[in-house]
């Protein structure tokens, strides 16, 4: 509630010219000239005059009109006037003076909101602060008691407490989050004159926070039994172990760990924190052979549980697994897990070593033996029944120093068959060295001497090298092959030696090129000996021996029998091809040039497109003629082109009818039928259609026949040679119709 002051309310104060008065509202406030004046009238100037606050214009007395609110407006500054009635002109200076409003009790506190959240850790001492809580009162602070805020919880103070200054605070030290996780209590704030209202009042939510004091505890009963393959591989799941842990998941550290039990090694137990659960992983092969039966007890903790907050230990936390192992049919297995054999070179049909694998079944099947063709290309081994390896070929450690073979073991039931168990083993095969090479030049050399050099000159210095293995006390030793030469070899015995100049000057017009072959010889056992051509060019120098002009060397490139082999192989081959190619060609020309001479045998297609009158038609053709050309027993028919018209095709005319006879057929369709009768019953006709021509023209014309048919070309007396003078255009009348020179013949 506001109490404000009512109006009108007088309010007199005295006031002094020119003076600033500040008064604070009280019975009566009155404004006075200290000099008298008859004709003067009082005045009020503001921005809450004549509103708020109104003056008496004759004794200056000044009321409220407005409820004043201290929350709102504590002060208004005012300035009063004294002006002449008459003419509104200031009698005195203006005062200014401001109007102070006295606060009363009138606002209880209020909460800045409805509802506060708070945590505290459970299991915290009584005491703990949760949280601060503040109400304000809009009342004057400068006024004692009256904002003045005393607390009390309406609600929920049976856990919890809050002082006068706000402070919330627990007042039991057992707060268990697994019991109750969160706490609702009620406040209510008043001034210390108790005034309150609806809105002193706010709600605050407690939340505990988890902390790590549980032990977890299996979710099952005391045993946990699991079936595994004994093909299980190491480090995969077998079974999983769960425990519940009230706490939170950030707070679950569970350990599970084996404390009692036979081959304790053999598994483990990882924890999966997600789903609070012990997975169970071999830590060794599983063997239903060697153990069919594993039993031991695993214990649940968490080593970070705070103990202090511990109330009691759960005898829970223990449980018995037992694993069973189930019996598979498994591969071989090899008794080493790889294998290392060592062979000299050059040696074939050797015994390298042996691999031994076992069927790990109480069946105990034969196994089979082979080497994986990706792993011995060149086929260089081969592996027996019973697992021997040996060597097929020479092998050459500088080729090839070490062979690595994949070998398979293939279980074979009792019948032999393969029962598609398979394992693999590496078998490494290390060559070991043999003195067969010879040493030869480290590198290639271009000495070069002056032909003015002279006796005892340094030409060069060699060395040497093997491709076998070298020992550290290998000897090389170095000697000239031919003692006619203008050079001298000195071994240093360091497996270096130092070629030098024998007799003095060189000379070029004689030989610009001096080839020089050098023995090197090993001291292996037995010591082998190469023989290396040095090519030593004479050279112009000046007087310094400075080399002013040499000839290029040609290299002189030893050749050994096995690349002269090789070449002399290859040279064969390919002659042999070109042998092989030169033949071909010239059977196909003789088979050409033979099938020339033989008749063209080839089929040929005859078409014709009569139709038969069916299955009842037998007297039309000879069915005989038809069969005979299809068994091929009859002579083939001649071509159409070769058939020469039947004598029927020369007939007669049919005789004529008397005039004033009608009523029959034409002499045409006579002829016709007649003709067609022939053909019918003419029992030497081909099985094809033949074209029949006939040269009667009909007798009904007046002027008889004009054509030439009917006439021979020899008869006529016209004389048709000229038609060769016409050109070519005319050459087929003229053979048509010219002379026959073959008519002219005389038989």
């Amino acid at each position: 509630m506001h109490t404000m002051l009512r109006a009108p309310t007088p309010i007199h104060v005295r006031t002094q010219p020119h003076c600033l008065f500040s008064t604070h509202v009280a019975s009566s406030f009155q404004i006075k000239s200290s000099v008298n004046r008859k004709n003067a009238k009082y005045v009020l100037k503001g921005e809450a005059a004549n509103n708020i606050f109104k003056v008496n214009p004759d004794t200056g007395d000044v009321f409220a009109f407005a409820r004043l609110d201290r929350e709102k407006v504590s002060s208004y500054p005012l300035v009063a006037l004294i002006v002449d009635k008459d003419t509104d002109k200031d009698l005195e200076s203006p005062s200014s003076f401001t109007i102070k409003v006295h606060d009363i009790n009138d606002n209880w506190p209020v909460f800045t909101q409805q509802l506060f959240n708070a945590s505290v850790l459970e299991m915290s001492p009584g005491g703990t602060s949760v949280m601060r809580l503040t109400a304000v009162d809009a009342d004057d602070p400068t006024v004692a008691e009256h904002t003045t805020v005393m607390y009390q919880i309406l609600k929920g103070g049976e856990n919890f407490a809050i002082d006068n200054s706000g402070l919330i605070t627990t007042t039991k030290q057992n707060l268990d989050r697994e019991v109750q996780a969160r706490y609702e209590i009620v406040v209510e704030a008043r001034d210390a004159q108790g005034l309150r209202g609806e809105s002193g009042t706010a709600t605050v939510l407690i939340i505990l926070q988890d902390i790590n004091d549980n032990f977890p505890i299996f979710t099952q009963p005391a045993v946990y039994t699991f079936e595994v393959p004994e093909d299980t591989r190491v480090g995969s799941s077998v079974g999983s172990l769960f425990v519940e842990d009230p706490d939170e998941p950030q707070n679950r550290m569970t350990k599970f760990e084996i404390v009692q039990g036979e081959y304790r090694d053999t598994f483990s137990i990882e924890t999966d924190p997600t789903r609070n659960e012990g997975i169970i992983k071999p830590k060794k092969p599983l063997d239903f052979e060697f153990i069919q039966k594993y039993s031991f007890v695993i214990e649940a903790t968490d080593p970070t549980i705070n103990l202090k907050y511990v109330r009691g230990l759960s005898g829970k936390n223990k449980a018995q697994v037992i694993i069973n192992i189930l019996d598979v049919d498994e591969p071989p297995v090899f008794q080493k897990r790889f294998y290392h054999f060592r062979l000299k070179e050059n040696q074939k049909k050797h015994l390298v070593g042996s691999v031994l694998a076992k069927d790990p079944d109480k069946a105990g099947n034969k196994i089979e033996y082979t080497i994986r063709k990706t792993s011995d290309k060149g086929q260089f081994f081969r592996i027996t029944k019973q697992g021997d390896i040996y060597s097929e070929k020479q092998l050459d450690r500088e080729i090839h120093p070490w062979y690595n073979l994949t070998v398979e073991a293939n279980e074979l039931d009792s019948n032999g068959k393969l029962t598609g168990k398979e394992s693999i083993v590496q078998v490494h095969v290390e060559v070991l060295d043999e003195n067969d090479n010879a040493p030869e030049f480290a590198q290639p050399y271009d000495p070069r001497v002056c032909e003015n050099a002279v006796q005892g000159k340094l030409v060069v210095q060699i060395s040497a090298v093997d491709k076998d293995v070298t020992p550290q006390n290998v000897k090389f030793k170095f000697a000239l092959g031919t003692d006619n030469s203008n050079f001298t070899l000195i071994d240093n015995r360091d497996n270096t030696a130092n070629i030098t100049v024998k007799y003095g000057p060189f000379d070029r017009d004689h030989a610009k090129f001096h080839y020089l072959p050098v023995l090197i010889s090993d001291n292996g056992s037995p010591s082998l000996t190469s023989t290396n051509t040095l090519t030593v060019v004479v050279c112009k120098c000046n007087q310094q021996g400075t080399f002013t002009f040499c000839e290029e060397a040609v290299a002189q490139v030893g050749v050994s029998i096995q690349a002269l082999v090789a070449i002399f192989l290859c040279i064969l081959t390919i002659a042999v091809i070109t042998l092989l190619i030169f033949l071909r060609r010239r059977l196909r020309k003789q088979a050409h040039a033979h099938g020339k001479c033989v008749t063209e045998i080839h089929e040929q297609l005859v078409t014709y497109d009569e139709e038969g009158g069916g299955e009842m038609d037998t007297t039309s053709y000879d069915v005989s003629v038809l069969n005979s050309v299809r068994s091929g027993t009859t002579k083939a028919p001649l071509s159409m082109m070769d058939a020469r018209p039947p004598m029927y095709s020369k007939v007669q005319k049919p005789p004529r009818l008397a005039p004033g006879m009608h009523g029959g057929p034409g002499e045409m369709a006579t002829m016709i039928e007649v003709k067609k009768d022939e053909a019918d019953h003419d029992g030497g006709v081909p099985p094809y259609d033949t074209l029949h021509i006939y040269d009667y023209e009909g007798s009904e014309s007046i002027a008889e026949s004009l054509s030439s048919l009917g006439t021979d070309s020899t008869d006529s007396d016209i004389d048709y040679d000229f038609l060769n003078d016409w050109g070519p255009r005319f050459k087929m009348l003229a053979e048509l119709y010219g002379s026959n020179p073959w008519d002219e013949m005389v038989y």
